[in-house]
């Protein structure tokens, strides 16, 4: 059986992130590929889709100014959740992560002066799969593997 997905040069492009940052998030484990780690010299990641949506969460939370520390709070918790990330708006008030189940939630988080970041994850994750369908049509195609 053949395992799909995203090496390592693609992930950095379609994320806009460096090298330098995916190799430190794998390392760390913020984000490790889940289709395939590396084992040691000459093997190539392979990251799924799935791992594609967590890494521009961070990205887009980092660009915001949202720190590390909290960043590393709301990978733990979208990890955690026991249903897809998609439709789920993430929220923080500082201190814990929350999913918002509806716009009044939002409301009254914001409400009440406690939102520190919010980032809905289904437009992450639609916009990722755009990103990707205007890819395929230019050439750049996922990579399949061993």
């Amino acid at each position: 059986m053949s395992e799909e997905g995203f090496r390592v040069p693609e992930v950095c492009k379609i994320v806009g992130i460096s090298y330098r940052q995916l190799d430190y998030w794998a390392r760390t484990a913020l984000v490790r590929p889940s289709i395939r780690d590396a084992k040691g010299s000459g093997t190539q990641r392979l990251y799924s889709f799935q791992d594609l949506v967590a890494l521009k969460v961070i990205k887009s939370l980092l660009d915001t100014g949202v720190s590390l520390q909290r960043v590393r709070k709301a990978v733990d918790f979208l990890r955690g959740m026991e249903r897809p990330a998609h439709g789920v708006t993430l929220m923080s008030d500082g201190n814990r992560i929350y999913e918002a189940e509806s716009p009044e939630a939002v409301v009254d988080l914001l409400a009440k002066g406690q939102g520190v970041f919010a980032i809905a994850v289904d437009r992450v994750w639609t916009d990722l799969e755009g990103s990707l369908a205007a890819g395929r049509k230019t050439g750049v195609a996922r990579a399949g593997g061993a």
